[in-house]
């Protein structure tokens, strides 16, 4: 008999649960490690501001990514870092130049995917960079031992604290000593250009590298319509074909940076005639223009001298002489007191820079606005003769400067129609110009509808009527008007037309901004620039205006550039300042460079960056000019009309605006005359990749300095072109 017996039942389901809780368990723990791996290759640290932010640390390559918990071997070269957070390793020598690039900046955690498909392009990006050997130092300025006791002056790190007080949150300012250091992801782009970033902190701002130090520039001369006067965002370059008129009516820049080298003109160029004697003859070849010699034909205020263009004095288009014209001006209006009361002048048109040369000699500092149109560029004539210029259109957008800063506006045969488009062009007047200031307007014996139009047009802006000559001897008429100093009068007007504009519309705000149909009410608080007429000149240089929150701050920038100016740039860079008479400061803040170098035989076009804090109202009332601009177009300037060129962190505080930082660096050799000077201050990795550049242009570095993680670059541009 068989024996049955009973088989114990088997635990399939809990097997099954068992292996699915292990299958489960080895996917976390892979999924785990993935993203381990990932977030020690990509940037996962957030920070809620810049200010624990250190100076960058140097790493083998600029595409590795560094986070705070874990390093390569590769990343930690060159970096000692001590317990009080500063760097022992930089003792006034030159940081490695593959590793100067490198940046530390704010950035947002990323999200699980986005890390995810990062992942792959991050360890290829590793794997290349890894293969880049480190470049040794092979060079430090021969003018280091020399300038270490004056430069010591410079209390760079004090200056850092200053910036600090003078940039609000809109500014990129990471200078406390923390210890992380973090490159961002990048790509390079094809033919040699900047890597575009695309990163983007909680603020959404740009972030990571200047510059990348692997790029090898090969430079190119520019085969623009223009040739060697080309200014990309005025200029129209077109393809082919015969273009009668090829001017922009507005400012409008190509949507490729300049990359490329502005040619020298075809006679070749030499060095200007050094101030003061271009005053009265510049080099012919310099300025050479197709339309030039006709102009030259028609007025005699210039003549052709073969190599040079002279100027004879006390003849300008005025005819009775520039002296006379200002000395009836004066007779007209007992208040306008050139050079004490007038210090500040615009002259719309620039047809005559006599004007700015006789008004030099009275204290009166004038800026001519180039319109740039085909007639003949004057402009450049100023500026190779040493007088302040500009170029800008003059159409529809705003001039780049701020409300209620010129003492006075003068147009001169400027054949500009005031009265069409509304009068938007007078109102734009009207804006810029102080409370209280004169708008002086000379025209020929005719036009007796535009002058009709013209006095309805004033009327409704309240604008009176001081002064109406006829003066026989010049054969023109000159008319003198007065802006309001109160809001009273406007609304005494019959028609509110134009209408008052809005509260909450910026009077300064200009960069792209249309010229608005109104009238902007006149400042009457002391809180309010330009409710009060500034100082006499020169105890204007000195004054600090009431509407200024501190003061202190303004004192502090004042003593900061004296000292640096005195111990270290008059005497100790180099210079020989007697060929330098137009001076560009990059990035202004409160005139202080300008202040500085005022007893010296040069002007300062002081420019305040349209990302920065708006400061230039405070250098117009210390009776000096600038403008706003924004660095990632192209300035409103001829090729090679300044001498000296200075840039105090500017770099570092555009980070990555610009889709191409090195046209940056373009752009000034287009603007710097050959022979001329810039003085760059900035962290030690951006000049180490600017050293580079510089020299890709055949630039001589003349001078370099570096105290702890702040240096100076000092370097002069050369005749060369590819």
């Amino acid at each position: 008999m068989a024996i049955i017996t009973r088989q114990p039942k088997r635990p399939t389901g809990l097997w099954i649960k068992m292996t699915a809780v292990t299958i489960l368990g080895l996917c976390f723990i892979f999924v785990w490690t993935v993203f381990s791996s990932s977030s020690s290759s990509s940037v996962s640290f957030q920070r809620e501001s810049f200010e624990d932010i250190s100076q960058p640390i140097s790493s083998s390559s600029s595409n590795s990514i560094i986070s705070q918990k874990q390093k390569t071997p590769n990343s930690l070269n060159r970096q000692v870092v001590s317990k009080d957070h500063k760097f022992h390793d930089t003792d006034n020598k030159r940081v490695n130049g593959s590793s100067s690039d490198s940046h530390s900046h704010s950035v947002t955690r990323p999200h699980k995917k986005e890390v995810a498909r990062e992942k792959k392009k991050v360890h290829k990006k590793e794997d290349n960079d890894n293969n880049i050997n480190n470049k040794e130092n092979v060079n430090q300025g021969s003018l280091v031992k020399e300038e270490e006791d004056g430069e010591k002056e410079l209390d760079l790190e004090d200056k850092e604290e200053l910036e600090l007080d003078h940039h609000d949150s809109e500014v990129d300012v990471d200078h406390d000593d923390s210890v992380e250091s973090v490159d961002g992801d990048s790509e390079i782009l094809e033919d040699g250009n900047i890597e575009e970033l695309k990163k983007t902190t909680s603020k959404g701002k740009v972030k990571g590298p200047l510059f990348d130090p692997n790029v090898n520039y090969k430079w190119k001369l520019c085969s623009t319509r223009s040739k060697h006067n080309y200014i990309p965002c005025i200029d129209i370059e077109v393809g082919g074909g015969k273009v009668q008129g090829y001017r922009h009516t507005e400012r409008s820049c190509p949507k490729a940076s300049l990359m490329c080298m502005v040619p020298l003109p075809f006679d070749g160029y030499e060095t200007p005639v050094p101030w003061p004697q271009s005053k009265l003859k510049i080099l012919y070849k310099n300025v050479a223009h197709p339309k030039l010699a006709a102009y030259i034909k028609r007025h005699s205020w210039l003549v052709d001298s073969g190599e040079y263009l002279t100027f004879p004095q006390n003849q300008s288009e005025f005819l009775g002489g520039i002296h006379h014209y200002l000395e009836s001006i004066e007779e007209m209006v007992p208040d306008i007191e050139w050079g004490k009361n007038i210090r500040v002048v615009l002259d719309i048109g620039c047809t005559d820079s006599s004007f700015a040369a006789a008004l030099l000699d009275k204290d009166v500092l004038t800026l001519s606005l180039g319109l740039k149109d085909d007639l003949v560029d004057i402009a450049q004539v100023a500026l190779e003769r040493g007088f302040p210029a500009v170029v800008s259109p003059f159409a529809r957008r705003r001039l780049p400067f701020p409300s209620q800063v010129f003492d006075a506006i003068h147009c001169a045969r400027c054949s500009i129609p005031w009265h069409s488009n509304g009068g938007k062009l007078l109102l734009e007047m009207n804006r810029i110009l102080r409370p209280g200031g004169y708008f002086i307007m000379s025209t020929k014996h005719d036009g007796i509808e535009e002058e009709e139009a013209m006095t309805a047009l004033t009327a409704s802006i309240c604008w009176n009527v001081l002064a109406h000559k006829s003066d026989d001897v010049g054969e023109v008429g000159v008319r003198i008007y007065q802006k309001p100093e109160g809001n009273d009068i406007y609304k005494l007007r019959r028609k509110q037309i134009p209408p008052l504009c809005k509260e909450n519309e910026n009077p300064d705000a200009v960069w792209h901004v249309p010229i608005k149909a109104c009238l902007h009410t006149i400042p009457i608080g002391i809180e309010q620039h330009g409710a009060e007429w500034p100082e006499e000149w020169p105890k204007r240089l000195e004054s600090y205006p009431d509407w200024m929150n501190n003061k202190d701050k303004l004192i502090a920038d004042t003593n900061h550039w004296n000292a640096i100016v005195n111990k270290s740039y008059l005497n100790g860079m180099g210079i020989n300042w007697t060929t330098i008479r137009n001076v560009l400061d990059m990035k202004s803040i409160y005139g202080g460079l300008a202040a500085a170098l005022s007893n010296q035989k040069v002007w300062v076009m002081n420019v305040v960056p349209v990302h920065a804090p708006d400061t230039l109202p405070i250098i117009f009332e210390r009776g000096l000019f600038g403008v706003y601009h924004d660095w990632c177009e192209s300035f409103g300037t001829y090729p090679r009309t300044y001498d000296l060129l200075h840039a105090d962190h500017l770099f570092s505080r555009l980070k990555n605006r610009c889709k191409q930082p090195v046209s940056i660096v373009v752009e000034m050799d287009r603007i710097l005359r050959p022979g001329g000077w810039t003085i760059i201050r900035d962290k030690v990795e951006i000049l180490n990749a600017l050293e580079e550049i510089l020299r890709s242009m055949h630039w001589e570095i003349r001078m370099t300095f570096y105290q702890e993680k702040e240096g100076i670059v000092c370097a002069q541009k050369t005749l060369w072109r590819p």
